[in-house]
């Protein structure tokens, strides 16, 4: 007996419309639909008079589901995948399936269709053809800081996902590290009916949304930039601030690059000799 598939299939950002026709088919074939939320889907499915029964698969069941779903799939059965809206996996659940599946032998198909990150790109008007994806950045602490310090270091795009509510404080965050000249654009509400996007540099983007709180769903895309120039002295004053603050070594690299300008094998340097004892993890 031959495995079953596992698709993974695109679902609409916003505009139910942009369902695909392979999408329809699939997800009307299959026995069993893993959706992150099955009231969401049900909105979906009526919309298209898929059938299909549902269950339940999300952060917070994921791990222990995956066995139980890879045995269907080594039984003969076939499933599809989705999340609330857009493709699974990319800041949503699905990646421990996905993994536990290739690792039984289980086909997995990709079912491309809708995607935030790649509508934002489209329409942000910043040269795409690099880009680093980092979904949503840590809320707090030292490993924000590196995230924010990992960005500025880039020299292509990046892209954010965020919530509305921290909006304005992610801008302005982004700013202080050192972002504020570069071009950027924030795609809102993507395929909906109050779609939006608002380009400028990363200051006056900050600036418009202290001001103008927003709703719905977020994209943040940056520009590419290059780091001024470092003074040598203030450099290992800095790293010395940057290890107190209990960053790894790591961490301090990509800080001196991205928001001091030092050269990358300096700011190495500079990390080994002012906290000789560190072990990153």
């Amino acid at each position: 007996m031959s495995a079953g598939t596992l698709y993974v299939v695109s679902t609409p950002i916003g505009n139910l419309g942009d369902l695909t026709v392979r999408a329809i088919e699939i997800l009307r074939a299959v026995p069993l639909v893993l959706a992150e939320d099955t009231r969401h889907a049900r909105t979906l499915f009526s919309r298209y008079e898929i059938r299909t029964p549902t269950a339940a698969l999300h952060e917070h069941n994921e791990a222990r589901s995956a066995p139980r779903l890879v045995a269907r799939l080594a039984e003969g059965q076939d499933l599809a995948l989705i999340t609330d809206a857009g493709t699974p996996l990319l800041s949503d659940p699905g990646a421990r399936l996905v993994r536990a599946a290739i690792d039984a032998g289980i086909p997995v198909v990709p079912v491309p269709g809708a995607s935030a990150l790649l509508a934002a790109l489209a329409g942000a008007g910043l040269p795409i053809d690099r880009f680093t994806f980092f979904g949503f950045l840590p809320r707090r602490g030292t490993a924000r800081q590196a995230a924010l310090a990992e960005i500025a270091a880039l020299g292509h795009v990046s892209v954010l996902y965020e919530a509305p509510v921290r909006l304005a404080a992610t801008l302005a965050d982004l700013a202080g590290a050192g972002l504020g000249g570069r071009s950027a654009a924030v795609a809102r509400e993507l395929t909906k009916r109050f779609e939006e996007f608002r380009r400028g540099t990363v200051d006056e983007l900050a600036a418009y949304y202290a001001e103008s709180p927003v709703r719905g769903e977020v994209v943040i895309v940056i520009g590419e930039g290059t780091p001024a120039a470092a003074d040598p002295a203030a450099a290992r004053d800095r790293a010395r601030v940057l290890r107190d603050a209990g960053m790894t070594r790591r961490q301090i690299v990509a800080a001196l690059v991205a928001q001091d300008g030092v050269a990358r094998n300096v700011a190495y340097r500079l990390a080994h000799e002012i906290s000789p004892e560190s072990e990153d993890p």
